[in-house]
């Protein structure tokens, strides 16, 4: 999808638009509303991610003015305002959504792309053994099989190969992991990834990187096939 990011905050703005990246999106970016509202007027997007607070231009000004001028794309609101009312301020004026800063990634990737598609998928029950070939993890005996044969796992490790399975078939971003299994909300800017990746390659007996393959430059998926 084609994004715009219209926020003040350089950290936020940089660290959303890293993890759209990988997620493979194209961001644009505008660091205030008047910006924000030309890019938003003059280009086609398929979401806009608009902080409420802005120098020049608030975020609700821009969304006011965009559905004035009969302009639906979808819209999730960023504010540090997250009682009731504002929330519902925020909805009245023409948000689409609203999410409350301090956010994790991972959930304002997923009210993005609902937005982007204009419909959820439906829920499904979770179910407590997770599987992908011949390796299968136990949530709830805490226990890896693979080919029938048990694997002993550190509790990051087990973290880490829960989350890659629970979003089997997908595309696992850098930044997902950072915030889904080391609840980081920032870059560490270290090999924390790659080297439990690896750790879990080695216990898995997946020297040919075919169970868990990596996505050159984006993250790591899971698949049934290896």
């Amino acid at each position: 999808m084609k994004l715009l990011i219209i926020e003040d905050d350089s950290k936020i703005r940089a660290y959303v638009e890293k993890g759209l990246n990988e997620a493979g999106h194209t961001v644009d970016l505008a660091e205030d509303g008047e910006k924000g509202l030309h890019l938003a007027s003059t280009e086609k997007y398929d979401a806009l991610i608009v902080d409420r607070m802005l120098p020049k231009l608030d975020g609700l000004s821009i969304i006011k003015t965009l559905r004035g001028t009969g302009n639906l794309t979808g819209v999730l609101i960023l504010s540090s305002l997250g009682d009731v009312d504002d929330r519902v301020t925020g909805l009245r004026s023409g948000g689409d959504d609203y999410l409350v800063k301090p956010f994790a990634f991972i959930e304002l990737l997923a009210r993005v792309e609902a937005l982007g598609k204009r419909a959820t998928s439906p829920s499904s029950v979770q179910s407590t053994i997770l599987k992908a070939g011949n390796l299968e993890m136990d949530l709830l005996a805490r226990k890896v099989r693979r080919g029938g044969k048990i694997i002993e796992l550190q509790a990051r490790e087990f973290r880490l190969l829960e989350y890659l399975l629970k979003f089997k078939g997908q595309l696992v971003t850098r930044t997902m992991l950072l915030e889904g299994v080391w609840d980081y909300h920032f870059d560490p800017q270290t090999s924390v990834i790659d080297v439990h990746i690896s750790r879990l390659r080695k216990k898995l007996g997946d020297s040919n990187n075919t169970l868990i393959k990596t996505v050159r430059g984006a993250g790591y998926i899971i698949e049934d096939s290896f």
